[in-house]
């Protein structure tokens, strides 16, 4: 059993900056890329950012450059710097770990909202 638990999120204003972690626990052996998506209301859930075992990125457009996305292999752990935020950006924020032989785990999500 794997699980996946998310922290950091909450309301701030537009302009300011937010950190997101997200543990993962369990049975765990490796896990490979780690990720972490949103989903605003109305909206289906997209990316925002993703890490390898070996710290490759990637990021969705709308965020390059305010948002930063690392891990801790040690402690089965990625983070989401935020900054710059903008209303737009309020959404459910989902953390995500792909495990070989065992597959994707979501977190339960944190809100993360942003006033203008």
């Amino acid at each position: 059993q794997v699980q996946l638990v998310e922290s950091g999120g909450g309301l701030v204003q537009a302009g300011g900056s937010l950190r997101l972690s997200c543990a993962a626990s369990g049975s765990i052996f490796s896990i490979n890329a780690m990720g972490w998506y949103r989903q605003a209301p109305g909206k289906q859930r997209e990316l925002v950012a993703t890490i390898t075992s070996d710290g490759r990125t990637n990021y969705a457009d709308s965020v390059k450059g305010r948002f930063t996305i690392s891990r801790d292999n040690a402690k089965n752990t990625v983070y989401l710097q935020m900054n710059s935020l903008k209303p737009e950006d309020t959404a459910v924020y989902y953390c995500n770990a792909d495990l070989p032989l065992f597959g994707q785990f979501w977190g339960q999500g944190t809100q993360v909202t942003v006033s203008s």
